[in-house]
């Protein structure tokens, strides 16, 4: 096949991804296996090879990902379990002031955010949404947006969330590197998305249900909470900080990057938060055997979804379609910034998934970021810049924001959609911005 009928082919595909998952409501992990089927057989891979491609595929993606999707699924339900998102919350009312709510919600957001997916986030914060508008008389929608909009572009930009961390191994970025580009640019984003865009909206305040108001006394202490949540970030990032600034080979460099690996930093990291978060506040060992053993079901779509995305991009290469995109878009004046972004927002407004539109996006950019220039860690923000857009009705975290702040559709478009676009585009230009330093 020639490049434009190769191109033709990944342009069906996904078409078919979108019409399986919108239309004929075939789960995400389904559609990618039949997508990846499609093109092998239509671009003429050898009938022989394409199982062992797809394990391929899926087994170079989960072999990294699966102990780090595990251990930081462990670290959000300690973290919902003990309370400790609401202490950040407190701690930042108290010192920030209740006139700044829509900021400490957008900080709570990003902060407790690092180690939960995004809905069961927003599920665990939504009552102190309640409460804080309850104290100051605001509508809860003027500071709930804020928070959902942050907890998306955590979701979207920072690892090791699920989606941002498999993007990192997709695209070979340096995972120190993205953590800390993610957070610059992912709290420029939430704010500008969140916070200033909300300070222009002019909102009715409206009578609160009682029940909808539940304050939390037993809590961790700030320090502690917010210590055993960046730690894992810590670690990783110490690899990329000072390995630099020892003898390459020496024993210091090689217990760096050990401790500094994503893998052996999350595992630390729960076990310093069963102490931290669960036996220091009087849980015993059952007790964090069972949240451990519960903690593992939701993910099990999210690991088979990366999984399949996986494969869809080993197919891609094996088919020669990742070249075609190469040879063809190299030719166009169009940034891989720019594309990467762009593709992901449109699959994530077709698709609905984050997830599944980064994966996708990350995989069709990838043959053009040698010669490029631009780096692949920019090439990530890029792309989780892109998902975070376009959240609109495809997405089950649109009706979810929509459900708890007692919102219209018409109400979510004009301002949850509005604002997660708005983050978005911040990134898009933030990815432009950091290109000229990375």
């Amino acid at each position: 096949m020639g490049d434009f009928s190769l191109i033709g082919v990944l342009v069906v595909a996904i078409v078919l991804i979108v019409f399986m998952i919108a239309k004929l409501k075939i789960h995400a992990f389904l559609s990618l296996c039949v997508a990846s089927l499609f093109v092998a057989i239509t671009t003429g891979v050898s009938l022989d090879t394409i199982a062992s491609t797809l394990e391929k595929g899926v087994g170079g993606t989960l072999g990294f990902l699966a102990i780090i999707i595990g251990c930081g699924t462990i670290l959000g339900k300690m973290l919902e379990i003990s309370g400790g998102a609401w202490q950040i919350a407190n701690f930042l009312l108290e010192k920030l002031g209740k006139d700044r709510a829509s900021l400490v919600m957008m900080l709570v957001g990003f902060i407790a955010g690092i180690p939960v997916f995004v809905e069961v986030g927003f599920v665990l914060l939504v009552p102190l949404v309640y409460v804080i508008s309850r104290q100051m008389g605001i509508n809860p929608i003027k500071i709930g947006i804020p928070l959902a909009t942050s907890l998306m572009t955590v979701h979207c930009i920072v690892p090791p969330h699920p989606a941002a961390t498999a993007i990192v191994s997709i695209l070979g970025a340096e995972m120190g590197k993205v953590i800390l580009l993610g957070l610059v640019c992912g709290s420029i984003c939430a704010f500008v998305g969140g916070v200033v865009f909300m300070s222009f909206v002019k909102l009715e305040n409206i009578t609160f249900k009682e029940n909808a108001l539940e304050q939390r006394s037993d809590l961790p202490s700030f320090g502690i909470t917010l210590f055993t949540i960046l730690l894992p970030l810590v670690l990783m990032l110490s690899k990329t900080i000072f390995l630099p600034l020892v003898a390459d080979g020496s024993s210091l460099a090689l217990w760096i990057k050990f401790i500094g690996d994503p893998i052996v930093a999350l595992l630390l990291s729960v076990f310093v938060s069963y102490y931290t978060l669960g036996l220091s506040r009087g849980l015993n060992m059952d007790a964090i055997f069972d949240l451990t053993s519960n903690s593992f079901a939701p993910i099990a779509g999210v690991l088979l979804i990366i999984g399949a995305g996986g494969a869809f991009n080993e197919i891609l290469i094996a088919s020669g379609i990742g070249e075609a995109l190469k040879n063809t878009l190299s030719t166009l004046p169009i940034s891989p910034i720019f594309l990467a972004w762009l593709i992901a927002l449109i699959l994530h407004l077709a698709i609905g998934s984050a997830t599944v539109s980064m994966l996708s996006a990350a995989g069709i950019v990838l043959p053009l970021i040698d010669g490029s220039g631009v780096s692949p860690e920019v090439i990530c923000i890029a792309v989780g810049s892109g998902a975070i857009g376009a959240t609109i009705v495809t997405d089950s975290l649109f009706w979810l924001v929509k459900e708890s702040l007692q919102m219209s559709v018409g109400q979510m478009l004009k301002y949850f959609t509005s604002a997660t676009t708005i983050a978005s585009v911040t990134g898009l230009i933030m990815s432009f911005v950091v290109s000229f330093i990375v």
